[in-house]
């Protein structure tokens, strides 16, 4: 079987590439070339023979002539096929051990309580329809639309309740772009909106936006026990009214709100601090109420289509009255009893002593429900707005809705001054909700997929029934029913039900229970939030809320809850209630649209949403959709919200943190420089605020430029204008007479970042030693938490050529000191090759994960594909299997770990077969090794070393057999010496070197490679072979770089470099990865 191998010959460039082939049978007994330090390969069929090989009888001393073989039977695959990453294996784990568990995180983020708690039941595993549509759906229908949707339709108009509604579910909908968007980058534990911003926008905005939500959702609790309260008294059970008749004065109705809310309250949050239970199986009835009742209402508006004759209003001119049971003037009947009466307590017998308007104005009867098919649709898409104690009427007459002073009797008068802003204040809390799907993900099967699908099909549903209910109530009911808020004119019923189908009670009941479990839900979701937020310590004053009962239930926060929602319950007037509960919401979803947006526009590495349909503009419309409503709402609301928000934020930002007086503009900014600094200090950055800030180590050439400009043009790839890049040279000198060539090489290297545009520092350090210069570098390099924590180190393209050992010294020093000082190196291999700025690639990014090394290879692409260049690549991720794995299973993980990191990817696990150690692996070892010993034990001049390795080669190519070889090494001309010594060379000289360098070729020609190269040789070997199988189309390869050996013995190190080239031949871009030894990437928003 014939093996296809490469051996590049090395420039500045990078590899360049010659194929070969070895027939894998066995080889004699013959050495195989080594290759000394500046030699020049031009071909690579002379170094290992092609033809084939028999077997050589064995050596008279007992050796055997076949290679030195490991013997491998009782090793596992890893030690055979892995063993260049053996010391890598105690820190950084390979990949198999732990991608199962990369890929099965917990959902939620545990606490250190419950570190030693029972393991938790399983969660469910709830798809898109139950897990958040549904909750989304029941949320977000509420109170408004059984009991204002008709009134905020016949006081605004169809065409402005149309534009209101509109208004409110285009900001919502963004807002849930917005939310999805968020709620997709990671995994959201419980918390919603709170744990979302605070995530993304840090605690100070994370705090001010909890305690937004939390006021919110306990305001929210009180519209809810208002709004069943209103539904129970007014339409069900007005004989249990505590101070009598309300149809006569508001404020009995209000104040019997403030009582029947108070006790159902505290029956509710009794119910809630017993246990969840009862609240989880309750909402499941009230959502079928809810999904029910909208059903009824549009069978019905269909039912009566025509219009129907049980609803009859009595109108005395253009004005609306209450019912009564005969709807005439005739005298002894209720109208005239109630307009002629006389302070007596009589009734007047002549018409002419009743009241001024009875008199002059007819009394008719009305219908209510006029049905789509009466063309009354037109005429209600004007709007009425009115002002507080104005009576109904049915034109825009004043002497109709005036009263002049005189007793309204039986007259229905509007209980609220009304506009456009009022009205969307009342309506914008029947757009919340939206919040429901992301606070159960964690019992999501798939949270990636049904958070944003089941939110936006539930807020696009709510918004179609909006709006097309809207149309319908504007065509179905008279103008005037619907202007009669509490239905007085057609005896206390409520609109909505009384057109339902088959009967006005299901609407009752259904709206009163679905109003009763948004209430219990919103008092179950309260106390948590707020427990949620103390426990996070950024609001010391709520530290006694984290605790739990005993159950496992908040009580201290649910009591705290119940004492807010109290006071909102006394203010009694729903209407009242909504805009203030509009201001907290619209706040909340504000903060979540600029943090959408902020995250986008700042490119973070965490940054990667599975939701793909966002755009910051989309976002900032969101925001300004908010403030707009906030303001147009009340401007007074709107700016106590803020002000509470901003209070919250500047007690988190500045509790214990010192503040600085400054001059003007330049102390401003010298504060806030050092105020962040002093944060950055405070310790290492979150795994999701980690990105690379890079140090590049470039190399001067004698004219003190940059050698490898591309190493900037990679940076600005991997940065793309974003964080810390210092670039840095040493050069080697005493400072005190090399300033001016540092002050050049600095200008140098200002002009290569100026035209790569890359955005940073840069400097220059001068030291007498290059590796100490670097050292002092990476130890010195930034200030306070702006420090570099990835360096970018050139391959040292002519290690091969230098006479001497510093080549790669100052390259494995360099590697050394880097994960010494915890710090993530990039190696790119082939530079030259790699693309500049200007141009686009396309084709694949291939990572080859080895050990898992934090994560690092994974971000690295993800962030080279937000730049213009790299945007077009997709990635692809290998990782290697051995006999004993599950590859199966490990694929499988790999692509859940992948979903979960939100990274688009192609997943392969490589399957990695035993078998012995190739010839080709011995002899490439055997030839490292030959080379090392002749350099340690030969101390001879450079034309003795040349003739030497010529001895080998043709030792190897007998001319009786082969022509000449073309492996020839370029000997230099000997200078002349005026000295007579130099041109002595006696015989005897002669025959000693000769006899010493033949006695040194035995030597070299003894030489068995030691077990551990060959096994490293032989991973390094195994590993290139299906790199270049699966990646030779590839436009970059990304790979663990093998750490460097724990010795600094010069053998060991060339052995070393000689594996990194093995391991990379035949690849034109190589990407070396070696982690700082943490995590840099998260499944966590």
């Amino acid at each position: 079987m014939s093996e296809r191998f490469k051996v590049s010959s090395v420039g500045d460039g990078g590899p360049q590439t010659n194929y070969g082939s070895i027939d894998n049978d066995e080889f004699d007994d013959r050495a195989v070339s080594p290759v000394l330090p500046g030699t020049i390969i031009t071909d690579t069929i002379g170094l290992i023979p092609d033809r084939p090989r028999t077997k050589s009888p064995k050596r008279k001393d007992g050796a055997d002539d076949k290679p030195f073989m490991v013997d491998m039977k009782e090793m596992s695959g890893y030690e055979k096929n892995l063993y260049l990453y053996s010391e890598e294996m105690a820190d950084r784990p390979r990949v198999s051990m732990m991608i199962n568990s990369l890929a099965n995180y917990n959902a939620t983020i545990p606490s250190a309580e419950e570190s030693d708690a029972k393991p938790s039941a399983p969660r469910a595993k709830l798809g898109t329809l139950m897990g958040v549509y549904l909750p989304c759906i029941q949320n977000i229908f509420g109170v408004i639309l059984f009991i204002r949707m008709p009134w905020i339709v016949g006081t605004a108009g169809g065409l402005l309740a149309f534009t209101i509604v509109f208004m409110c579910c285009c900001t919502t909908f963004l807002t849930g772009i917005s939310m999805s968007a968020i709620a997709t980058n990671g995994v959201v534990p419980a918390g919603g909106s709170y744990f979302m911003i605070s995530r993304s926008l840090g605690p100070e905005f994370g705090g001010a936006v909890g305690i937004l939500f939390y006021t919110a959702t306990t305001v929210a609790a009180a519209m809810y026990i208002i709004g069943a309260v209103e539904i129970f008294l007014t339409y069900m059970a007005p004989m249990l009214s505590i101070f009598g008749d309300f149809t006569k004065d508001p404020s009995i109705m209000y104040n019997n709100f403030r009582v029947y809310g108070t006790v159902l309250l505290w029956i509710m949050c009794t119910i809630v601090s017993i246990g969840v239970a009862f609240v989880s199986k309750f909402a499941a009835i009230a959502l079928a109420c809810v999904i029910g009742s909208i059903i009824a209402i549009l069978i019905g508006i269909f039912y009566n289509i025509g219009g129907t004759e049980k609803l009859q209003m009595c109108i005395l001119g253009a004005r609306l009255l209450s019912q009564v049971d005969n709807c005439t003037k005739e005298p002894g009947y209720d109208l005239w009893s109630i307009y002629c009466a006389k302070e007596n307590n009589t009734v007047a017998q002549n018409i002419s002593e009743c009241d001024p308007y009875f008199q002059t104005h007819e009394v008719s009867l009305r219908q209510a429900i006029v049905g789509l098919a009466s063309g009354e649709f037109t005429s209600n898409l004007g709007s009425h707005f009115m002002e507080e104690g104005k009576i109904i009427a049915a034109t825009d007459d004043p002497d109709d809705y005036e009263s002049l002073n005189n007793p309204t009797y039986n007259q229905i008068l509007i209980d609220i001054t009304t506009s456009f802003t009022v009205l969307v204040g009342i309506f914008f809390p029947s757009c919340t909700g939206i919040m429901a799907g992301s606070n159960r993900s964690g019992d999501l099967a798939d949270a990636q997929k049904s958070i944003p699908v089941g939110t936006l099909a539930a807020i696009i549903t709510t918004s179609v029934v909006y709006l097309s209910y809207l149309l319908l109530f504007t065509g179905s009911y008279d103008v005037l029913l619907m202007r009669d808020k509490f239905g007085y004119s057609v005896g206390g019923r409520l609109a909505i039900a009384a057109i339902s189908w088959p009967n006005e009670w299901v609407i009752l009941v259904g709206s009163l229970l679905s109003t009763v479990g948004a209430g219990l839900q919103s008092l179950t979701g309260a106390p948590r939030l707020m427990q949620a937020i103390s426990k996070d310590g950024i609001i010391p004053f709520l530290l006694p809320f984290a605790k739990s009962s005993a159950r496992g239930e908040p009580l201290r926060a649910l009591l705290v809850t119940g004492c807010i929602c109290q006071l909102a319950i006394l203010i009694g007037n729903l209407d009242y209630i909504a805009p203030i509960l509009s201001m907290f919401f619209l706040m909340c979803y504000g903060f979540v649209n600029l943090a959408c947006a902020l995250q986008t526009l700042l490119r973070t590495p965490n940054w990667r949403p599975r939701f793909k349909y966002y755009h910051w503009s989309l976002s900032f419309v969101g925001l300004s959709l908010c403030i707009t409503v906030m303001f147009m709402t009340s401007w007074y609301y709107a700016l106590l919200a803020m002000l509470i928000a901003g209070i919250i934020y500047k007690y988190i930002e500045f509790r214990g943190a010192e503040k600085e007086w400054g001059d003007g503009i330049r102390g401003l900014a010298l504060s806030a420089a050092r105020y962040s600094l002093l944060r950055l200090e405070e310790g290492p950055p979150h795994t999701k605020n980690w990105r690379p800030q890079i140090l590049i180590l470039a190399k001067l050439t004698k004219d003190l430029v940059p050698k490898y400009k591309k190493l900037f043009t990679f940076a600005s790839q991997l940065k793309a204008g974003k964080g810390l890049t210092i670039g840095v040279s040493v050069i080697e000198g005493e400072y005190s007479k090399s300033y001016g060539e540092s002050h050049a090489a600095k200008q140098s290297l200002r002009r290569a970042m100026n035209e790569e545009k890359v955005k940073g520092f840069v400097d220059t350090l001068i030291a007498k030693n290059i590796t100490e210069g670097i050292s002092h570098i990476i130890q010195t390099c930034g200030l306070g938490g702006m420090k570099p924590n990835t360096v970018i180190l050139g391959w040292p393209y002519g290690w091969r050529h230098s006479p001497d050992e510093r080549s790669w010294r100052v390259f494995l020093d360099t590697v050394r000191n880097v994960s010494a000082a915890k710090m993530a190196l990039l190696v790119p291999k082939g530079i030259n090759f790699y693309p500049d700025s200007m141009s686009k690639v396309s084709g694949t990014i291939d990572i080859w994960w080895i050990v898992h090394d934090g994560g690092l290879l994974m971000l690295l692409p993800f962030l080279l594909r937000q730049h213009k260049v790299w945007k077009n690549c997709k990635m692809r991720i290998f990782t290697v299997a051995q006999l004993e794995d599950n590859s199966i299973q490990m694929k499988k993980d790999l692509k859940t770990f992948l979903y979960h990191l939100r990274i688009d990817a192609e997943v392969d696990v490589v399957e990695l077969m035993d078998s012995d150690i190739q010839t080709y692996t011995y002899e490439r070892t055997l030839m490292m090794e030959q080379r090392t010993q002749m350099l340690k034990e030969l101390r001879l001049n450079r034309k003795e070393q040349l003739n030497i390795v010529q001895a080998i080669v043709d030792h190897h190519h007998p001319t009786g057999e082969h022509a000449a070889s073309k492996v020839r090494f370029k000997e230099e001309e000997p200078t002349l010496d005026s000295d007579a010594e130099a041109e002595m060379s006696g015989a005897s000289e002669d025959t000693e070197k000769k006899t010493s360098k033949n006695e040194s070729f035995k030597k070299l020609l003894t030489i068995k490679p030691d077990e551990a190269n060959v096994r490293r040789m032989h991973t390094a070997v195994k590993l290139n072979e299906v790199i270049v199988n699966k990646s030779h189309n590839a436009q970059l390869v990304i790979i663990n770089l093998p750490g460097p050996p724990k010795t600094s013995r010069p053998e060991s190190e060339s052995n070393y470099m000689e594996f990194l080239e093995v391991l990379t031949e035949g690849l034109e871009r190589v990407l070396m990865v070696r982690g700082g030894g943490r995590e840099v990437i998260t499944i966590y928003s």
